[in-house]
């Protein structure tokens, strides 16, 4: 996938997640060897809970898990 499919994906999934009342937040590490890296977590937009992550301290989601929770299968 290149970069600009990977953002196309990304900002479609952003706005699927807004639309369930939820925000797509994306790990802010620089360090590539970081275990969250390049990962994503939602978060309620009202209430700035968790959602969906799979690491203990938010995070750890690729986009196919953010795909998943917003489809309700994770």
């Amino acid at each position: 996938m290149n970069h600009t499919e990977l953002r196309t994906r990304e900002t479609r999934l952003r706005r699927a997640a807004v639309r369930q009342g939820l925000r797509m937040e994306k790990s802010r590490r620089r360090d590539t060897r970081a275990t969250d890296y390049g990962t994503y977590h939602l978060v309620d937009a009202e209430t700035n809970n968790l959602k969906a992550h799979g690491l203990p301290r938010g995070y750890g989601l690729s986009l196919e898990d953010v795909e998943r929770a917003l489809n309700g299968e994770l």
